[in-house]
């Protein structure tokens, strides 16, 4: 066995060691390193059922489903050549962070449709490539879908206009 992609083999691995952390904190200890140890290390949750979850039914089930995932980058690692690493890009990861706040912060005394359309702009300033059209076309686009979903079809409370508009349109 050679591992062909360094980069894709660690991460690989790191998700595959994640996954099982969350899979064992949820589930507790199994019972043969129990019995070595003589006590009880995690006590663990009850995982109910796919009907009634319980409280360890999440981590369990994003745990499985990330370990699944690294066991495919893993077996990816081996499999196909790797490429060179790529040069850390600041402003991507800056402007990413700075429109996520910038969307806590502003939803709510601007609104749903505002925050939403400072997060697209803001986000879309980090790429390498900044076009106002698309990225007013992705701005609509998002309010809209955001309302549909989180407002008309969750009945999520969130303000959709800002405060200081008496009237909005949306209701």
């Amino acid at each position: 066995m050679k591992i062909k992609s360094q980069q894709d083999w660690w991460a690989g691995l790191m998700f595959v060691a994640l996954g099982l952390f969350f899979i064992v904190f949820a589930l507790g200890t199994p019972e043969f390193i129990n019995n070595i140890v003589g006590t009880k290390l995690i006590g663990g949750y009850q995982m109910g059922s796919s009907v009634r979850m319980g409280p360890a039914y999440f981590p369990v089930v994003l745990g499985g489903l990330l370990t699944l995932l690294g066991a495919l980058v893993l077996f990816d690692s081996i499999v196909e050549e790797g490429s060179e690493i790529a040069k850390f890009h600041l402003r991507p990861v800056l402007f990413l962070g700075l429109s996520s706040l910038a969307f806590a912060y502003l939803l709510k005394p601007l609104g749903l449709m505002l925050a939403s359309v400072a997060l697209v702009f803001i986000s879309a300033y980090g790429g390498h490539e900044f076009k106002w059209k698309e990225v007013a076309i992705m701005a609509v686009l998002l309010v809209i879908v955001s309302v549909l979903v989180f407002v008309k079809a969750l009945s999520l409370p969130f303000p959709i206009c800002p405060a200081f508009i008496e009237v909005c349109p949306i209701r």
